[in-house]
Order: structure tokens, then C-alpha cells, then sequence
């Protein structure tokens, strides 16, 4: 019998929407660590600018201007998700409340700097596709890997507290390691994709060299809360990103390596986590203890609306020698007080909800769950670092673009393959009785775009 139907219809891919899509951030990222010179914390929260403080301001203001001349003053016709306005009340507030902090000129120029990032992450979020995405994560990836290089082979003067540690230009290991440990995230994301190859830029054995050269700098940068997070993201990676089975694997895995590296590796581990530290350090986490303490003593003179964006940086300076709040949780309550915590717990928890929604797609599963892999990393770090709550460095950059990368997978939607019937097409089929039947075939529906 002749068969009378139709080809199921796909909608075609989204266009690119540019070199702009991972060019701006990493633009954004770079020039907020990425530093030729050490700096004490005192200039830095008093306002003076030098030559690279002034870079840093002209490449934010080079990244909104050409958002601006390219699309305009006004923000594309879709519905506003709920991700995106959590985003916008975060970083609205935190920029606002520079006008009441007690280093005005340092918070007004970090609050700025947030609401470009953030306009260039909702950029994104409207106009990229996930193959934009994913060249921004392979030259993250790349950018990484040059910077271990030009660590291994020009190193930088050092100061006392790291000149054990790894490093490269004037990045201090902190930072440098939360680099390492998203490029680690990232390169195991694609490395395990054994059912989707077409994600893949690289050969896997790219993949397998770059993991190894990734996985030793972070080691070496001896930055403990990093690797913390990698470990975190790395479980929540795996037991997300390939369904039920990513599960098992982590599980069977796990056990086994956990295993191997206690029975190894165990001296090293021991010297990794001490970092030749005394038994009163390794007690007050490096003086963090201390420090927080002082922060909630601060935190409850201010408690609604906190003491302003950047108070925290130089407020601890006299009295413990710290700047910033070493947790990002407190580093908020200082700086935004209750309601801008409020606003920060909100974003994270909206952030987590979707991804982890997004992790039930087939379809979707192995982006939503490195995006959810580098989330729980960051989560982890940002107990004993503030950089996920302030502005203009790579964790805070990271997040909007996590917010970003949700919205494009939200936008794609998930599991194509639900179908809807179109009773103006027939299909032929033949029926037990001798009749012909004529039934509407099954035609795959467009993705909704959210």
C-alpha cells in the first residue's frame, strides 16, 4: 500500500548570534584578574585609578557601547523569565547600594561594571545559540591553558604568603585556581559526551592532555577551596549530565577512587590541605574565623540595608590586615544587609531550581548538567571566597553567564520528540476489516520558547 504523509518538521537552527557572544565576557573576565602589576588593598579602596584601573573601566564601557550601537537602548520583546528579573533585582540593588557605602568611589565604579556584565549576560540569554556558548567555553578553556603556560615559563615576582604557590602574570592563586577548576568542569563536560561527539571541537585526546595539564596547575596553586569546589562540581557533573546512568558511574567510580587516593596519596593530600601551616591556622581557616566574626559584629549595625557595595573590602583592613568578606554569604550580609541577601539567595535558588529542571530533558541533560556542575563548584568556593557576591572578577562573570546559558538551553527547549497530530495531513494505513483508514500522522512540534 502507498504511504500518503509527511516528513516530520524540524525547525531550522537559530542563526549565530556572533563573535560578541564569548567575546564580550571573556573581554569582562580578563580585564577584571588579569593584572601586570601587584597592588596594595589600601589603593585599591581608596578610588585611584592607574594605567590598569583605567583599562579595566574602558573595556566594560567598549563592551556596553557596542551592545548599545549594535541592538540599541532597548532590551528584546520577550517575556521576562523569572531567572532574569532575580538577576536584575541582584544586580540593581548591589549597584544602588554604592551610593550609601563608605568607599563611594570604588563601589559606584564595581556597581557599574555589574550592570554592564549583567546587560551583556542578558544579551546572551536573548540572541546566543548554544553553539555560541559552547566556542565560549572551548576558548575559556584555551585561555586557561596559554595562561599555565606563560605561569611555567615567565614566572611573576611573588609575595610571602604565595610564593609556594602556582600562579601566572600578577593573578593571585585564589583566582587563578577558580579558573583552573571551570576549565577542569568544562573540559570533563565535553570529554564524557560519548553520545553526542557533535559537541565536541576538539579530538578526545585534546580533551584527556588538557584535563592533565588543568588538573596539575590546580594542584600546584595549593588553593584548597577550589579544589574543594572542582571535587563538588565534578560529583554533581557526573551524576547530572548522563541521566540515571551518570549516577551509577559516580557511585562505582567514586568508591574507587576515593580509595586509591587515600591509600596512594594520602601524605600528599595531608601536605596539600596543611600547606605547611600551623595547627592555630588550620583552625581559624587562615584567620577567616576572626574575620567573620568581625563581619557579623559589622553586619548587625547595619542589618537592612547593609553598609554599602565595597564596604566590606576595606573595612576589616585595620583591625585584621583582610580584605573582603571570605565568604560570600557574609561577604553580602556587610555590603547589602538583608535585602540584598535576600535577592542573592533568590538568584542562586531560581538558578538551581531551572537548571535542575532543565537536567530532566534529555536533550538538554548534558549542558544543564556541567552548567549545574560549575554551580555546586561555586557554590562550595564561595565559603571561604566573596567573589560569587562582588562584582568584576571571574566567579561573578561566571554566574551571569550560568543565568545566560539557562536561558538559550530554556529558549531551545527539551525532547523535541513530543508530537502533535495535524488533521489537514492524512496518512494511509491499512485496516483488519479490508477498509482504508485515513489518520492524521505524527509531526514534531517546534520547541516553545519561554
Amino acid at each position: 500500500m502507498t504511504v500518503k504523509g509527511v516528513f516530520p518538521r524540524r525547525r531550522p537552527p537559530a542563526p549565530s548570534a556572533g563573535w560578541w557572544a564569548y567575546a564580550l565576557p571573556l573581554a569582562l573576565m580578563l580585564a577584571s584578574d588579569y593584572k601586570l602589576r601587584s597592588r596594595d588593598v589600601d589603593n585599591a579602596v581608596s578610588g585611584s585609578a592607574d594605567l590598569t584601573v583605567v583599562l579595566e573601566i574602558a573595556v566594560y564601557g567598549a563592551a556596553a557601547l557596542y551592545l548599545v550601537w549594535r541592538f540599541g537602548l532597548y532590551l528584546p520583546r520577550r517575556r521576562t523569565t523569572g531567572l532574569l528579573l532575580a538577576a536584575w533585582c541582584f544586580c540593581g540593588y548591589v549597584a544602588f547600594s554604592a551610593l550609601w557605602s563608605p568607599f563611594k568611589s570604588l563601589g559606584i565604579v564595581r556597581g557599574v561594571e555589574l550592570l554592564i556584565t549583567m546587560l551583556v549576560a542578558h544579551t546572551i540569554a536573548t540572541r546566543a545559540t548554544p553553539e555560541d556558548l559552547r566556542k565560549l567555553a572551548h576558548v575559556f578553556v584555551g585561555i586557561v591553558l596559554v595562561s599555565v603556560g606563560i605561569g611555567v615559563a615567565h614566572p611573576f615576582p611573588r609575595t610571602l604568603h604565595t610564593e609556594s604557590r602556582f600562579n601566572w602574570l600578577y593573578v593571585h592563586p585564589v583566582i587563578a585556581g577558580v579558573y583552573l577548576a571551570v576549565a577542569i568542569l568544562l573540559v570533563v563536560g565535553y570529554l564524557i559526551r560519548w553520545n553526542r561527539p557533535q559537541d565536541r571541537l576538539w579530538h578526545p585526546v585534546v580533551y584527556v592532555v588538557a584535563l592533565a595539564v588543568l588538573t596539575g596547575a590546580l594542584v600546584a596553586t595549593g588553593t584548597r577551596g577550589a579544589a574543594l569546589g572542582c571535587a563538588a562540581g565534578l560529583l554533581v557533573l557526573l551524576a547530572t549530565a548522563r541521566g540515571p546512568k551518570g549516577r551509577i558511574d559516580v557511585i562505582v567510580m567514586g568508591a574507587a577512587v576515593s580509595v586509591l587516593a587515600v591509600l596512594a596519596f594520602s601524605d600528599k593530600i595531608l601536605a596539600f590541605v596543611s600547606r605547611g601551616e600551623s595547627t592555630e591556622q588550620l583552625a581559624t581557616l587562615n584567620s577567616r574565623t576572626e574575620l567573620w566574626s568581625l563581619a557579623m559584629d559589622a553586619f548587625r549595625e547595619e542589618p537592612i540595608f547593609g553598609r554599602g557595595l565595597g564596604a566590606s573590602r576595606g573595612l576589616f583592613l585595620d583591625s585584621i590586615g583582610l580584605g573582603g568578606g571570605h565568604n560570600a554569604f557574609i561577604n553580602a550580609l556587610v555590603d547589602n544587609g538583608v535585602v540584598g541577601t535576600v535577592a542573592f539567595a533568590a538568584l542562586l535558588l531560581t538558578l538551581g531550581f531551572v537548571l535542575l529542571t532543565l537536567c530532566r530533558h534529555r536533550t538538554l541533560r548534558a549542558d544543564a548538567g556541567m552548567m549545574l556542575g560549575i554551580f555546586g563548584c561555586f557554590l562550595t568556593d564561595s565559603m571561604t571566597t566573596e567573589g560569587l557576591a562582588a562584582p568584576a572578577n571571574v566567579s561573578s562573570v561566571w554566574l551571569f553567564l550560568l543565568v545566560a546559558w539557562t536561558e538559550v538551553l530554556r529558549r531551545q527547549g527539551g525532547d523535541p520528540a513530543v508530537v502533535q497530530r495535524r488533521p489537514e495531513e492524512a496518512l494511509e494505513r491499512p485496516d483488519p476489516s479490508g477498509a482504508t483508514v485515513t489518520a492524521a500522522p505524527y509531526v514534531e512540534r517546534a520547541p516553545q520558547e519561554s
